[in-house]
């Protein structure tokens, strides 16, 4: 994370210009675990895998997430701080410790979400996650009806783009709704001609859509945060890490200015935006530019 904050202009600085009523994110994700750049700041966990009562995560993806969001970076004197570490967090583990899951755990969870967005003041929903099965279409369209349901409620929807690219038409079903904020993977030439970056997997848009997909982009290669197991940190790449790097500049954004709404929200982050001069089904509006997000 100290990578990616440096490369987006998103400066302790520029953190502490953000301090205000801390902004309430709901991840709907692997769980989260008791890590102590994330404790104390858990409002409310659901498990629709297992349904256990307590905190955790089996797979660490999710703490993963939790920490590029808003981790505290105690663990590592700063270093590795996620992007908004005020935020506090609704959990919901909808997938189990492969990283899988239904359809259905994806429904409930969001429902969760809906039914809690007052009592926790929600303001940003991350998902960093993919569903679908083709053959299963009738469901995949009730969630994503769902989720702009969420979205119409005035909560910040923001949806990783998927690894399924570099092909036309590979964004998951849920980043594909016109609704939503849709994050892929861009590295902004940071490491060269690597081959193994996530952008050369990102899922890409359909050059046929009147709009674009996805919206926005943000590094997802080599990311280091919070790791599930000890007080650690672990890297990993993917649409996933680059998901939560643009849910942390939302919440950013609201710390600062709390009553706009969630569509003033995806025109500041798409307008702000740094154009790398690739195909918009790559780049959509271009990468992540937190210090112009925030410093206009």
């Amino acid at each position: 994370m100290y990578r990616v904050k440096n490369q987006l202009g998103c400066s302790d600085r520029l953190q502490r210009s953000c301090l205000g009523e801390p902004v309430t994110v709901a991840v709907l994700d692997t769980g989260i675990s008791m890590h102590p750049d994330l404790s104390g700041r858990i409002l409310a966990f659901q498990d629709f895998v297992n349904h256990r009562s307590r905190i955790y995560d089996d797979s660490g993806h999710g703490t993963h997430v939790a920490g590029c969001i808003g981790g505290s970076g105690l663990m590592s004197n700063g270093k590795y701080k996620g992007i908004a570490p005020q935020c506090l967090f609704c959990i919901g583990k909808v997938l189990d410790q492969r990283g899988e899951g239904s359809i259905d755990s994806m429904y409930h969870g969001l429902l969760w979400v809906m039914q809690n967005r007052l009592h926790h003041h929600i303001r940003i929903l991350n998902i960093s996650v993919g569903i679908g099965d083709p053959d299963e279409q009738n469901k995949i369209e009730e969630v994503v009806g769902l989720l702009e349901a969420v979205w119409k409620a005035g909560i910040v929807v923001i949806c990783a783009a998927g690894n399924a690219g570099p092909g036309d038409g590979t964004i998951s079903p849920l980043g594909n709704s016109r609704k939503v904020i849709t994050v892929g993977c861009h590295e902004g030439g940071y490491f060269g001609n690597r081959s193994n970056l996530c952008e050369n997997y990102s899922g890409r848009g359909d050059v046929s859509l009147l709009y674009r997909k996805p919206d926005i982009v943000a590094p997802g290669t080599d990311i280091i945060s919070c790791s599930n197991r000890g007080h650690g940190y672990v890297k990993k790449s993917g649409t996933s890490m680059a998901t939560p790097i643009v849910s942390g500049a939302a919440a950013l954004l609201l710390q600062k200015c709390p009553y706009m709404n969630n569509d003033q929200v995806k025109r500041k982050i798409v307008y702000s935006a740094r154009d790398l001069g690739d195909s918009w089904n790559k780049q959509g509006w271009g990468m992540i530019d937190i210090e112009s997000l925030l410093s206009q």
